[in-house]
């Protein structure tokens, strides 16, 4: 089935829009066989992505004093709640209650395109759906305890992290399999802050802490039958992400295509066992980029990322049939001309290589 994937497009996660009618009309108007639910930031705060996945996790509060959102393990339900956390955590993966996950929605007051995707794709019924949750390591190294330290580095408040986010996504899965039974759920975690790992930030951190939270989230996505993805719009050691339990890689290929490409022989096992490069290949974070595109250049991108590989030695029709097209990140900071280009130029680039190599994905 995920092989109907070849060559489609979809966006990544923000929009700028401040209607979220008007944002799904975008998105469904010109990515129908891959539609997104996209985080408008513009409708609320709490779209945010730091903040969007919040609701009923233990321990994470916000402070109007200093307008952050951290962990407080000394709040005297704390310890409760994060029983509470891991019991249905057990039951749900262990035991398949499934009714425990909509403790754990995204609510409308964190989404307002959420409940109007799920009618869209109940009535359109696309080939693949694609939800997303922020990746654990960004959010880890993002939320703080009271001292501001790091949640990531606490083993309890990480374990909070990976079990909360990992709720979060499946609700998402389940409730795209309710509206549209045989779409293929996808969901992207987005790990920005993976592009620093191994600098001084973050030196302290290993390949295994980071893989291993990944993992636990993909691989109770995958038994539930998505397909999981991780998005990073900078440089970072690629082979670490492949490491991960995951079905697709998502990078900025407008900017950095050379970077996938010194790990030739990890992407060529990847794709060899199914894997995906979701090429990141509209410059949503180069307005002057953006604005002197066209389908025709940015195929030529896409083009010039691909062969970058085939001179590894690894077979073009792989890749091809391995390949979709997405922007470089979200679009959530261009205004509403630019995105609406980005998401425009998708749909036009999809149409050319499906017309190009349309005999060599059929095979």
């Amino acid at each position: 089935m995920k092989e109907k994937l070849s060559l489609c497009t979809t966006a990544i996660g923000s929009l700028p829009h401040e209607n979220p009618v008007d944002a799904l009309n975008l998105i469904f108007n010109k990515l129908p066989n891959f539609p997104v639910w996209p985080q408008l930031s513009k409708v609320s705060v709490n779209e945010d992505m730091l903040i969007q996945y919040t609701e009923n996790i233990p321990g994470i509060v916000y402070d109007e004093k200093d307008n952050r959102w951290y962990f407080d393990a000394e709040k005297e339900d704390f310890y409760e709640k994060l029983e509470e956390l891991f019991l249905d955590y057990e039951s749900v993966i262990n035991d398949g209650n499934l009714d425990i996950l909509d403790k754990y929605a995204i609510s409308q007051d964190f989404s307002s395109s959420i409940p109007l995707y799920l009618e869209k794709i109940a009535q359109t019924k696309p080939l693949a759906l694609k939800g997303q949750i922020i990746g654990p390591f960004t959010w880890g190294t993002s939320l703080v305890d009271r001292d501001k330290k790091c949640a990531f580095y606490d083993e309890t408040l990480r374990d909070v992290i990976i079990k909360g986010l990992t709720l979060k996504a499946l609700w998402q899965v389940i409730q795209f399999k309710k509206c549209s039974p045989l779409s293929i759920p996808v969901i992207f975690l987005d790990e920005p802050t993976m592009s620093q790992f191994g600098t001084s930030a973050f030196i302290t951190v290993s390949k295994e802490d980071i893989t291993s939270c990944i993992s636990e989230i993909s691989s109770v996505l995958r038994r539930f039958g998505a397909i999981v993805g991780v998005h990073c719009c900078g440089k970072t050691d690629w082979s670490l992400v492949i490491d991960c339990d995951i079905d697709m890689i998502n990078f900025d290929a407008f900017s950095f295509a050379e970077s996938l490409s010194l790990y030739s022989t990890n992407v060529e096992r990847f794709l060899q066992k199914g894997g995906f490069i979701a090429w990141g290949i509209v410059p949503t974070l180069d307005v002057e980029a953006l604005k002197n595109s066209n389908a025709e250049l940015l195929v030529e991108k896409f083009e010039y990322a691909k062969d970058l590989l085939v001179k590894k030695g690894i077979d073009e029709e792989l890749i091809i049939k391995s390949s979709i097209i997405t922007p470089t990140c979200g679009a959530g900071c261009l205004n509403m001309q630019l995105a609406s280009l980005a998401i425009e130029y998708l749909q036009k680039i999809e149409d050319i290589l499906k017309n190009k190599y349309q005999a060599r994905v059929a095979s």
